[in-house]
């Protein structure tokens, strides 16, 4: 993972230390609130339903196991003793205080970790596929490319107060959107030429929240060498005609609606004719130097006799083996998911004595690195096949062994209504309520595939418009209700769910969702997802079994 410079470090302990001096004028009343708002939020400080939200930047979800040690250590020193990955593979504290926050940041920094533009109208958290490098399907590790438009991105002065917030992301996997890139302000998809010479197919426009679309090309082939200066000149359209009037109309969507994807890269093109060639063209020095700060670990020859001995005797191993590890580019070893979704646990949450005893699993078994992944779990993503059973032996005392992912009850949800001042309604109790109603492990894996995501108000922050089920809470007069969207996808046919019709009270909801799997299982084709299953037969019979 890239580690830092001297340059680097500097730059991090000043900004610590310029914020504790605008913290201290604050609480002396020497700036105002709205003074003080844009400055704690691109340090990631939101002030929350009940207490300050701070949200760490781990950029592109890569931790490493000093790193989990140190957020350990800040969660039990500073919060209550838990912290949440969210779904741009960040973490957030749910109960700093104000006045200890410059501290955080001090402890933050030792570690070569910030909060820097984790919120604010600036570009954020620059994510990727949690297997990247290790991922057979990808065509090269994306995680230098996500390295580079970070620098370039962090204290961009052109930058720092645009429209609304920005969020790019990056894939290098051909067939399958592994990060994404579909519903963010810019989409970065590595490609290669006929040649053999890697490239990037730009897309930009999408996004969830209040008016959830999907993005548009833009670049259809940019040259490595111009990835820096291209993005720049998306940037560059947006600032100068997105809308600062309404900020629910202020995203580049809106504005890529608007104009068309075709005038907007017209205009794209004309700023990028001035900035080709120009000082951010990248060198192959350059681009190398980035590289060689992601170079394999020290892999060795794996026996994988005693792992096939295992799978063979032991059927919940199996089971766990077969759900939450997958192929490794590297010949013996295998990636594995840690599922933060256990049953009576909020999903995405991880307490100060698990981070510290997944930081030793790290050490133990993945050359001490750690990522977040975009589904609120967490990955260790080179495990030798030979200490698999060891490791899941381990994970399951942790509670992180459920065999679950990707299946119904690996429910992404927001902190919602518990903790978010912006949200409408609560999602914790409904994830816990409907992975209570689906405890069966066999039923829920003869289910298959099935993404459900939960947001508690339109901000979308549990993507529940890209899941297969998605769940929304709103308000009427008060009361909690849910509208529940059918058909979402986050994958490369990335796409915004349809509604199912008028909203559910918090008392309807689990047995509304459990209505819909029943009419899907009558359904389905043999192994049919569910996903397919919905597109075949399409809203209505949903809407008949629901309604009636």
């Amino acid at each position: 993972m890239y580690v830092y410079q001297e340059h680097d470090q500097r730059l991090l302990e000043e900004r610590v230390a310029q914020y504790r001096d605008q913290t201290r004028r604050y609480l002396a009343g020497e700036l105002s609130e709205d003074e003080f708002l844009v400055l704690r939020l691109q340090n990631g400080l939101y002030i929350q339903r009940y207490a300050p939200m701070l949200r760490i930047s781990v950029p592109y979800g890569l931790l490493a196991s000093r790193q989990l040690r140190r957020l350990a250590h800040i969660v039990r020193t500073y919060d209550k003793g838990f912290c949440h990955v969210s779904t741009r593979q960040n973490i957030q504290l749910n109960w700093p205080s104000v006045e200890e926050v410059p501290d955080i940041l001090a402890e933050l920094a030792d570690v070569q970790m910030h909060a820097i533009q984790t919120s604010g109208n600036c570009i954020r958290n620059i994510t990727t596929d949690e297997f990247a490098g290790v991922n057979p399907d990808e065509i090269e590790d994306p995680r230098p490319w996500c390295e580079i438009i970070r620098q370039w991105s962090t204290f961009n002065p052109e930058f720092a107060y645009l429209p609304r917030k920005f969020k790019i992301a990056v894939n290098a996997v051909p067939d399958a959107d592994t990060a994404l890139i579909g519903v963010h302000d810019i989409g970065v998809q590595l490609i290669h030429d006929a040649n053999g010479e890697t490239g990037f197919q730009v897309w930009a426009g999408g996004g969830l929240g209040r008016t959830p679309m999907t993005g548009s090309v833009i670049g259809e082939f940019v040259p490595w060498q111009d990835l820096l200066p291209y993005l720049e000149s998306i940037l560059r359209v947006y600032n100068k005609y997105g809308n600062r009037d309404n900020k629910y109309k202020a995203r580049i969507k809106i504005l890529v609606k608007a104009l068309g994807a075709d005038k907007y890269r017209e205009l794209v093109e004309q700023e990028f004719a001035e900035l080709k060639d120009g000082p951010m063209t990248l060198t192959r020095e350059e681009v190398e130097r980035i590289q060689s700060c992601f170079s394999a670990p020290d892999y060795q020859t794996v026996d994988s006799a005693a792992l096939n001995a295992k799978l063979a005797e032991d059927k919940a191993f199996s089971r766990w083996y077969h759900t939450n590890t997958r192929a490794h580019k590297q010949a013996g070893y295998r990636a594995v998911t840690l599922t933060l979704k256990k049953t009576g646990r909020v999903p995405g949450d991880i307490s100060d004595e698990q981070l510290e005893a997944v930081a030793d699993l790290a050490d133990q078994y993945s050359f001490g690195v750690l990522r977040n992944s975009h589904q609120q779990n967490m990955v260790l993503a080179d495990v030798a096949a030979s200490d698999l059973y060891d490791l899941w032996k381990a994970l399951d005392a942790l509670g992180f062994a459920t065999p679950n992912l990707g299946l119904i009850t690996d429910i992404v949800a927001c902190p919602g209504g518990d903790l978010c001042a912006l949200a409408n309604a609560k999602s914790i109790p409904v994830a816990e309520s409907i992975q209570r109603r689906f405890d069966n492990m066999d039923y829920v894996h003869d289910l298959g595939l099935i993404d459900l995501n939960i947001s508690g108000c339109m901000n979308a922050c549990g993507h529940h418009h890209i899941g297969h089920i998605g769940i929304l809470g709103v308000d009427k007069k008060g009361k909690e209700f849910y509208q529940v969207t059918l058909g979402g996808r986050g994958d490369r046919e990335s796409r915004v769910g349809e509604k199912l019709g008028p909203s559910f009270e918090s008392d309807q909801i689990t047995d509304v969702v459990e209505n819909i799997i029943k009419l899907y299982v009558e359904k389905r084709l043999e192994n049919e997802p569910f996903i397919d299953t919905y597109e075949r037969i399409g809203m209505d019979p949903f809407k008949e079994r629901i309604y009636g």
